[in-house]
C-alpha cells in the first residue's frame, strides 16, 4: 500500500470510491471534501492505494483547520477519513494509519503532532485509532454530527 497525494489521474477513483450512509453519519464524502481541499490550500487529500485501487480516503489540513482542536502551530489535522466499502475489514484504514507518521516527516517536516476528533459514537474508530497509537487526552468538542473526541498522535 502507498499513500500519495490527490492528482487528477484519480478524479475517477474518487468518483467511484463507495461510502455508505452509515459511513457518512461520522465523516465526509470523498468527493465533497476533494472539492473543499480545491478550495483551500490547507486542506490535502490523500488516497491509499494498494493494487491500483483506492482503497481509503483521507484530508490533512493545516493551520486554521487544525486551531479548533489543539493550539499546536506544529499540529496537523487528519479529517474526514474513510475506507471504501468495497474493502472495509481488510486492515487497509489500520495499514494507512501506520503509514501516515512517515508520509507526513516526508512532506511535512514541521508537524509534530497529528489531531483528529473522532464522533464519541463511532467507537469501531476510536478503537481503529488507540490501535495506531492515538491518544485521547479527555478533550471533547461539539461538531456537526456530534460530540467529538479529540485525539493525538505525536510524532
Amino acid at each position: 500500500m502507498e499513500l500519495c497525494f490527490y492528482d487528477e489521474k484519480y478524479k475517477e477513483a474518487i468518483e467511484q470510491y463507495q461510502i455508505t450512509e452509515d459511513q457518512l453519519r461520522f465523516t465526509g464524502s470523498p468527493m465533497e471534501c476533494t472539492q473543499l481541499s480545491n478550495e483551500d490550500s490547507d486542506r490535502y487529500v490523500i488516497l491509499s492505494i494498494e493494487g491500483g485501487n483506492l482503497v481509503t480516503y483521507f484530508n490533512l489540513h493545516q493551520n486554521k483547520g487544525v486551531e479548533p482542536y489543539s493550539k499546536n502551530p506544529n499540529a496537523i489535522l487528519l479529517r474526514a477519513f474513510s475506507t471504501d466499502f468495497r474493502y472495509l475489514g481488510k486492515g487497509y484504514a489500520k495499514q494507512a494509519l501506520k503509514l501516515l507518521p512517515a508520509f507526513i516527516n516526508q512532506h511535512f517536516n514541521h508537524i509534530n503532532e497529528i489531531v483528529l476528533a473522532v464522533n464519541l459514537k463511532n467507537v469501531l474508530a476510536q478503537n481503529l485509532y488507540e490501535k495506531c497509537g492515538y491518544v485521547d487526552e479527555g478533550e471533547r468538542r461539539m461538531g456537526k454530527k456530534g460530540e467529538l473526541i479529540i485525539m493525538s498522535y505525536y510524532l
